[in-house]
């Protein structure tokens, strides 16, 4: 059992495998919370959905709408006429994927009124999302849900996870291209970027860089990173981010100072990450960021290839 937060010398070992065990169970619950929400929306997005006389699947624009959390139509009109730009783009009719329709609404009093709507095939749906902002989470996952041509949750699960880790991957390259730009501007030496990164991961992990591509068995000429599970990618990320503003606002110009300042942070995440019952050495490594990338850009290129359409040639 590992120890790493036990070392205190008056706790037992029976209390110390206690909160271990609590810890652990809290982690367990966070996920399974995190699975009934993705749950959950799979659930609403799957009601809106219909099917043609030719059993082909779309979803109506003013019910996509709230299901993405626009409030007002006219905002996300812009939002669909930017989706039929991307249409076109890609080589399809507009008109094969959006299909201007009128329904009748009730607006109290038993009145009832003549309102604009849009036929949106999974296509459509698909490059609408694209086209709205993926920090908003009903965004960011009908970006994903619509991509996958399949209702099946664990496909949708999946690719939800998958899209995170990229994300987290690509924003800590940009964190990491920063803080090895601030890096040089302060010292004017290439080099102090890697032994700085490498002494961070050192205190984030307990070992180096290099020994921890050992010990998750990636090659040597590999990039960490890239086979890091998306907590501990987005906890290098998060004291990258530290580093640079305290680089930064502290005006840090030596080297070792900068170093000394990378160590602490990712000490300082460590910590929390254990305190979360998270253990980042004992993660085990996970598919190649690479090649999750290309699979995922196979995936967006399946659908765009040839989608289903609401009407026949």
């Amino acid at each position: 059992m590992t120890l790493a937060f036990c070392s205190i010398s008056w706790l037992s070992p029976l209390h110390c495998e206690r909160s271990n065990t609590e810890r652990v169970n809290r982690r367990k619950l966070e996920n399974r919370m995190k699975k009934e929400i993705i749950k959950s929306l799979a659930e609403n997005f799957d009601s809106f959905a219909n099917k043609t006389e030719n059993n082909i699947e779309f979803w109506f624009a003013r019910d996509l709408q709230h299901l993405l959390g626009y409030t007002e139509w006219r905002n996300f009109i812009k939002v669909i006429n930017k989706a039929k730009t991307s249409c076109e783009a890609a080589g399809h009719k507009i008109t094969d994927h959006f299909v201007d329709v009128n329904k009748l609404v009730e607006i109290g009093s038993d009145t009832l009124r003549e309102i604009d709507d849009i036929m949106l095939t999974r296509f459509a749906c698909y490059l609408s999302a694209q086209n709205g902002d993926p920090k908003k989470e009903p965004i960011a996952f009908a970006q994903n849900y619509f991509a996958v041509q399949t209702r099946k949750f664990e496909l949708v699960e999946k690719r939800i996870k998958d899209w995170e880790r990229l994300n987290a991957r690509k924003k800590l390259s940009v964190s990491e291209k920063e803080l090895s730009e601030l890096i040089f501007e302060r010292t004017g030496s290439e080099k102090d970027f890697g032994k700085i990164r490498s002494q961070g991961d050192k205190a984030l992990f307990g070992f180096s860089t290099s020994e921890m591509k050992s010990r998750l068995g990636i090659k040597s000429n590999k990039p960490l990173a890239d086979f890091l599970p998306t907590i501990t990618i987005k906890a290098k990320d998060f004291a990258a981010e530290i580093t640079i503003f305290n680089v930064k606002d502290k005006n840090i110009e030596k080297g070792n100072r900068i170093a000394w300042e990378h160590i602490r942070n990712n000490k300082s995440v460590r910590n929390l990450l254990i305190e979360r019952g998270i253990i980042p050495e004992d993660l085990p490594a996970e598919e190649d960021v690479k090649k999750l990338e290309r699979r995922v850009k196979s995936e967006n290129k399946k659908l765009q290839k040839s989608p289903d359409k609401l009407k026949d040639d």
